[in-house]
């Protein structure tokens, strides 16, 4: 073996030979790793050979059962997990859907997730200084009126509805009377009158009335009560996490798209577990990445070690359409062309009775249709059609 060790140019050489075979990122993780080690050509035409064996090895092979093999990697390890619904987030007070119920929101694509949170991370400029989270904190948590008031209620001496204010709590949030009187003014509720200690809401009298009639005044008070301050509708919470020397937030509740719009928040990194909410803010690769970090997330904090390489299928064919469909009979399940695949998956009399209506026809070219009929299904040597060409006989002379 030779004691000379190879150079940059010749890794760089060897590297450019196995562009064809293997992927650009598997090249670039070989080049680092070979470029900080003295070794020989011969180590270096080993190594490359042994990697490339090793990738070859890995590819699936064609006719493989990819879709089985991955519900039973995410379903075996899924039926060890606790039933425990949620946890505290660090030391504080929040709390996170996680185990099964989270992997069954994932997977079924809600709408509305449980427990919807943020983390958000903040820039260079405010993630050291307190006080410039604190400020950030007051942008981004929703601040409504009762939030700040003693009491909200009917008062039927004033004819109308009172807010006794919470000097302590408004001065903490910087809220003035001013502009809770100028929020107000937005909802068209009546004529507003206050001071820094109390404001008064009077409805204006409707054609033939002689008071406002107390379902108007109930409806009147909802609607004050929940009226929106200061900071962004959604976000109930806000909480100051420190971890490795770095200041981040978690929520209670996301507005994703208005926090990406806030200064010192640091939008690469920011991030909401509302899968549909990040489909709508950045796009379904961005859902497509939440729904793969979720769902390793899951696992992972259950001691679950599931490949990669299943959930990123399942996340491929959860969003492949360009919109977010879930795992089941309203999503993927339920849209597949043969009619006995979707029959075999649930309510089954309801889908052979909508196709005999159309009169659909199944081409019988996936798995599930053609165990039911008992024909060979298209997997492994089944997926490949033999076709045999008879010797032609000789020519009679």
């Amino acid at each position: 073996m030779s004691s000379k060790s190879v150079t940059r140019d010749e890794i760089e050489k060897k590297l450019r030979k196995q562009i064809d075979i293997l992927p650009p990122s598997l090249i670039e993780d070989l080049r680092e790793q070979l470029q900080s080690r003295k070794i020989s050509k011969k180590q270096l035409t080993q190594i490359i050979k042994e990697v490339v064996k090793a990738y070859q090895e890995s590819l699936v092979q064609p006719g493989e059962a990819v879709g089985a093999v991955a519900a039973q990697s995410i379903g075996e390890p899924g039926t060890q997990m606790t039933l425990k619904t949620f946890h505290y987030a660090g030391v504080t007070e929040l709390y996170v859907t996680l185990g099964l119920p989270r992997l069954i929101e994932i997977v079924d694509a809600r709408r509305n997730p449980s427990t919807p949170t943020m983390r958000v991370y903040l820039d260079e400029e405010h993630r050291q200084d307190e006080e410039k989270v604190l400020r950030l904190v007051q942008l981004i948590e929703e601040t409504k009126v009762e939030r700040v008031s003693q009491s909200v209620a009917i008062d039927l001496a004033e004819g109308g509805i009172v807010i006794e204010l919470h000097p302590e709590l408004m001065k903490d949030k910087k809220i003035t009377s001013e502009l809770i009187q100028e929020k107000l003014q937005d909802l068209k509720v009546g004529i507003i009158e206050g001071d820094d200690e109390r404001i008064v809401i009077v409805p204006e009298l409707r054609e033939g009335e002689e008071l406002v009639p107390m379902a108007r005044l109930q409806k009147i008070l909802k609607k004050v009560r929940e009226a929106l301050i200061k900071g962004l509708a959604g976000v109930k919470r806000v909480i100051v996490t420190k971890e490795k020397g770095e200041i981040f937030l978690d929520t209670e509740g996301t507005n994703l798209r208005g926090v990406l719009r806030t200064n010192g928040v640091d939008n690469t990194r920011s991030i909401s577990n509302h899968i549909h909410e990040i489909a709508e803010t950045l796009g379904i690769e961005a859902a497509r990445s939440v729904i793969i970090l979720e769902a390793e997330e899951v696992l992972a904090e259950q001691g679950l070690d599931v490949d990669i390489r299943h959930i990123m299928l399942v996340a491929d064919l959860m969003t492949n359409t360009g919109e977010i469909r879930q795992i089941g009979r309203h999503g993927i399940s339920g849209q597949q062309s043969s009619v006995l695949s979707r029959a075999a998956f649930e309510v089954t009399v309801k889908h052979l009775i909508h196709a005999s209506i159309r009169g659909e026809q199944d081409p019988l070219l996936g798995i599930t249709e053609n165990v039911i009929v008992g024909q060979q299904m298209p997997l492994g040597t089944g997926s490949i059609d033999l076709l045999m060409m008879p010797p032609k006989p000789p020519k009679e002379k």
